[in-house]
């Protein structure tokens, strides 16, 4: 089932209220959200059957679409309830969740003020983002073509489906090239993101990432930060150049697919995943099953 595709699997998928049999959940081919973009999503990660910052995704799922100039209609404690009774009747513990708002298709145009707005939720089993020998040894990322729009050109800070669409030519690129995935870098060219992940830096003991004002401000990004400033690591968020990158010991990817990536080189810069990238790699897993971290 792991490799099956995802219109074609076992499973219950929540659709506006309703649960449905998985291959039952779809939409028409002129939804506005197919045609414009008009859709807003979340990447969460249940673990042992919670999933990890719930409320958080809710809040910005909701957030984004507003955004994108309209209501989920639902409240957070709605889509809350809705995700985990997803993730309990499909029977997962350790699991990935989506859930995705869209505009309909009553209008077909760019203007589309009276579409009805959707909310679906599905789970599945997804056990790692990179390969994991490649984990190991810490991904390689090539410098993607395209960039990150000015914030004054797009909804930056909305996790909006459109803004993806640079993402995903970037890391086909990148795996054709024989990479894992691809750092992008702003519109001002300075570094930005991965692909679906932002990115940190380590030298002399203090971690340096970019300033999230044009693309998403990660949860797990988020906390991150906050774990490192727990273990008295000083967190620097600055704005980083691409000829800095050789001036840096390790690197790593944060996000709720990727969890903490180690990323051993980008382009002809090499990095060795170390302490503490492990270290917080560690507290990452700790934090997100619920135990104490030892200081």
């Amino acid at each position: 089932m792991a490799n099956a595709a995802f219109d074609d699997r076992d499973g219950t998928i929540w659709f506006d209220g309703k649960f449905l049999d998985w291959r039952d959940a779809k939409v028409h081919v002129l939804t506005h959200a197919m045609h414009y973009g008009s859709s807003v999503f979340e990447g969460e990660r249940a673990y042992g059957g919670t999933i990890f910052k719930s409320r958080e995704h809710s809040e910005r799922l909701r957030a984004s679409a507003r955004l994108l100039d309209f209501e989920v209609p639902y409240t957070v404690e709605q889509i809350d309830a809705a995700k985990a009774e997803v993730v309990r009747r499909n029977g997962l513990i350790d699991a990935y969740v989506r859930p995705v708002a869209f505009r309909g298709s009553e209008m077909m145009g760019v203007s589309a003020q009276h579409n009805t707005i959707h909310l679906a939720i599905a789970a599945w089993a997804w056990p790692s983002y990179f390969d994991p020998e490649q984990r190991k040894r810490g991904i390689r990322l090539d410098i993607a073509e395209y960039r990150r729009p000015d914030p004054r050109t797009a909804p930056s800070t909305s996790k909006a489906a459109g803004l993806y669409m640079i993402c995903t030519i970037s890391k086909h690129r990148a795996e054709r090239r024989g990479y894992a995935d691809a750092l992008m870098l702003d519109w001002q060219g300075r570094v930005a993101e991965c692909t679906g992940a932002n990115i940190f830096f380590a030298k002399d003991g203090v971690l340096h990432t970019p300033i999230a004002d044009c693309f998403l401000d990660g949860l797990t990004r988020r906390t991150v930060i906050e774990l490192a400033k727990r273990r008295g690591v000083q967190v620097v968020e600055r704005r980083i150049m691409p000829e800095e990158l050789g001036g840096f010991s390790e690197c790593f990817i944060t996000g709720s697919a990727a969890e903490v990536t180690p990323v051993g080189e980008i382009a002809e810069h090499r990095f060795t995943p170390g302490a503490l990238t492990q270290t917080l790699s560690d507290d990452y897993v700790a934090e997100t099953q619920g135990k104490a971290i030892a200081a």
